[in-house]
């Protein structure tokens, strides 16, 4: 079945994804089974999508209330009570005043590019250029891909937007050296993701805060994947408490289900009014109604101390593998987002996992990524230490 169903996908889709031939069909608790009927331990989560795993049954009853009432969608010509409950415990639970809600991380992105041009755009002699980090991630439409401080991802599509430059990440004195009187926004990830999984050091962040409050500077946090308790926090800053002005999330925040949000805070909550900005499908009912879901497991509190738990179990699972191993350089991240550097590329590793039943992921050429969902267990940390043992075995030589 599996393939038929890729041969028929390869003669319609653009050829925009490098997919594994596999198909997958259902899910439940941390596994996921494809139409071969093969079970899979999944570490990838959907790329820290799925954070509650699958069948969920607070999510699913939630979703299923939803499509039984039969408006699932109303437009934000109308109020809907599922997106504004979720703004609500959003603002609530990140302290943070208002929110725009998306369908995506790019489109998060793309919603602060346009609060912090038009709040510098606003001061006596208008200021719009943007600082980023190199090796950056924040999507693929033309702003946030311009944003984005990796040239393999933006050297097909030139011309660029124009006014970003780019900082070496965790370098305060290569960001403050590109800093001049026009610019109106620093952009960075509290953890890099698509760069390697690099967690930004709690002084870089306490230093770039210090310098946009000095320099009227709005400074804008990057969580789409590094938010909403994948660090044991419900938000990454929340660990080093520097709280930015504007904060961008997807991913997790509906559970699976497609939904950004853009949250402002402070002299950035009001910039945008009715016409700067919408998004026909943002704060959608089934979504939204998703989002609400998600935060009140966060907001609860228990979800966050089981990744504290775990995610201390998997780092030290892993940090016993790279002892055996030379060519593991490093495991680095935080929570439940953690990469292990590797002297070779990965890809050959993660085929060996599927073909053992494990789904991973990889961040960059060298690097290993695991962002499970966040209600894995010490048992199936186990289970997948153990396929990662049984692979490694069979191709890393010392």
């Amino acid at each position: 079945m599996a393939t038929s169903i890729i041969e028929m996908g390869k003669s319609v889709f653009m050829d925009t994804y490098a997919q594994y031939p596999i198909v997958l069909a259902n899910g439940e608790g941390r596994h996921v089974y494809d139409t071969d009927g093969n079970r899979y331990l999944d570490m990838v989560a959907g790329i820290a999508v799925n954070i509650l795993g699958y069948k969920d049954p607070g999510l699913t009853e939630t979703l299923g209330k939803v499509v039984s009432e039969g408006l699932l969608h109303c437009s934000n010509l109308y109020w809907n009570s599922y997106a504004v409950q979720a703004a609500i415990r959003l603002s609530r639970l990140s302290g943070m005043e208002r929110v725009f809600f998306c369908n995506s991380g790019t489109e998060a992105n793309e919603a602060a590019l346009k609060l912090v041009r038009k709040y510098g755009s606003s001061k006596k002699d208008g200021k719009t250029d943007i600082i980023t980090m190199t090796q950056s991630f924040h999507g693929r439409t033309y702003g946030s891909m311009t944003a984005t401080g990796q040239v393999k991802y933006q050297k097909a599509f030139h011309p660029l937007v124009p006014g970003f430059s780019y900082a070496a990440f965790n370098d305060y004195t290569a960001v403050e050296s590109l800093v001049t009187d026009n610019t109106c926004a620093i952009f960075v990830e509290p953890v890099q993701g698509e760069g390697g999984v690099v967690p930004a050091q709690k002084q870089f962040l306490q230093q770039l805060r210090k310098l946009c409050d000095e320099r009227d500077i709005l400074l804008v946090f990057d969580e789409v994947q590094c938010g909403l308790g994948r660090t044991a926090h419900a938000f990454a800053w929340q660990a080093s408490q520097v709280k930015p002005d504007v904060m961008t999330l997807a991913k997790a925040l509906g559970g699976g289900v497609p939904i950004g949000a853009m949250v402002a805070d402070g002299k950035a909550a009001k910039v945008l009014v009715p016409g700067d900005h919408a998004a026909t499908f943002g704060g959608n009912l089934l979504s939204a109604a998703a989002a609400d879901c998600i935060l009140a497991r966060l907001e609860e509190g228990t979800l966050l101390e089981h990744v504290k738990t775990t995610s201390a179990y998997l780092r030290s699972a892993l940090g016993e593998l790279q002892k055996q191993y030379s060519q593991i350089i490093e495991i680095r991240g935080v929570g439940l987002m953690l990469g292990m550097q590797m002297t070779i590329p990965v890809r050959l590793l993660i085929e060996a996992c599927m073909a053992e039943g494990m789904l991973i992921a990889n961040a960059g050429p060298n690097v290993l990524r695991f962002v499970p969902p966040l209600t894995i267990t010490e048992d199936e940390i186990d289970e997948a230490v153990g396929i990662l043992k049984s692979v490694f075995s069979k191709i890393l030589r010392d």
